[in-house]
């Protein structure tokens, strides 16, 4: 039987992914209410999006479409956040930006849908965003403890991948710009293989930068000028084939110095107003 799921990983070739095209809910986004910097042409980032689907779609990975109703939902197009799904199906997650509740239910019935089976959904005042989830290794899961993933949702995430054989690191996130801002852990941290990730080393806690480089994982720093336009933020397609945001020059050049080869997408529309990189507009099903 051909497997059409499975990621415990973020840098295993990437088979199977899982989009959402903007919708009129994020061309008609209040700014302030999403926290946007400000409105998206709706057109423009259509056009983006095809863009960055076009370059997947060429390096090999079918990409899927979750296109089920979700009005008032700007958000929903960062399809990386509401879900991860091991090796053994999908843990839903629970929001913690209040305004995106109600996009868990809805890709859960997507991924069902494409014979990917719901393991567990997080309950009660748990909230986890696949933002703040990183895969180190096949059986290890960091989990940014920040303002979107909170103690009760780090444990309920725990005891789902307990059966599974894998582990959760809680790493700790930093006040930074508040609530109401996105910071993600893969704000700070994308791994690009099994020993190299781009990182914003100012804002990633001591023990967890340590066990990093205990790992044998080499760091890639983003010029500071760059995390701004979300450098950090870079989707690997297979180790050491990359995506990410064009405009970040310095950090391309270092993921290049490091034996990358680096791909790029236009997001002027699609990611700088909304503030979602290459890795949020993507919910990989199948890694292997």
């Amino acid at each position: 039987m051909i497997k059409t799921y499975g990621s415990q990983s973020m840098v295993d070739e990437l088979k199977r992914v899982l989009v959402r095209r903007p919708d009129e809910a994020f061309g008609t986004a209040d700014p302030v209410h999403w926290h946007y910097t400000s409105r998206p042409d709706l057109a423009g980032a259509r056009s983006e999006h095809d863009g960055l689907v076009a370059t997947l779609q060429q390096c090999g990975c079918e990409v899927v479409f979750h296109d089920a109703p979700l009005p008032d939902h700007a958000d929903a197009v960062f399809t990386h956040d509401p879900v991860i799904v091991t090796d053994s199906g999908a843990i839903v997650l629970r929001m913690g930006k209040p305004q995106r509740r109600g996009e868990e239910a809805a890709i859960a019935t997507t991924l069902e849908d494409l014979g990917v089976p719901i393991l567990t959904t997080l309950e009660d005042e748990a909230t986890a965003e696949g933002g703040d989830l990183l895969w180190l290794d096949h059986d290890t899961l960091a989990v940014g403890r920040g303002y979107r993933t909170n103690a009760e949702g780090f444990r309920q995430l725990t005891a789902a991948l307990r059966p599974l054989g894998a582990k959760t690191i809680e790493v700790q996130l930093p006040h930074a710009g508040g609530p109401t801002a996105c910071l993600h852990l893969m704000s700070l941290i994308s791994m690009i293989d099994h020993d190299l990730a781009v990182v914003h080393l100012p804002l990633l806690p001591v023990p967890f930068v340590e066990l990093l480089r205990t790992r044998g994982i080499e760091l890639v720093e983003v010029p500071e000028n760059e995390v701004p336009t979300m450098a950090p933020n870079v989707l690997a397609i297979a180790p050491r084939r990359c995506l990410m945001l064009e405009g970040n020059p310095g950090t391309k050049a270092r993921l290049e110095a490091a034996g990358c080869e680096v791909l790029t997408y236009r997001g002027s529309e699609l990611s700088l107003k909304a503030e979602g990189g290459a890795t949020c507009l993507t919910r990989p099903i199948l890694r292997g």
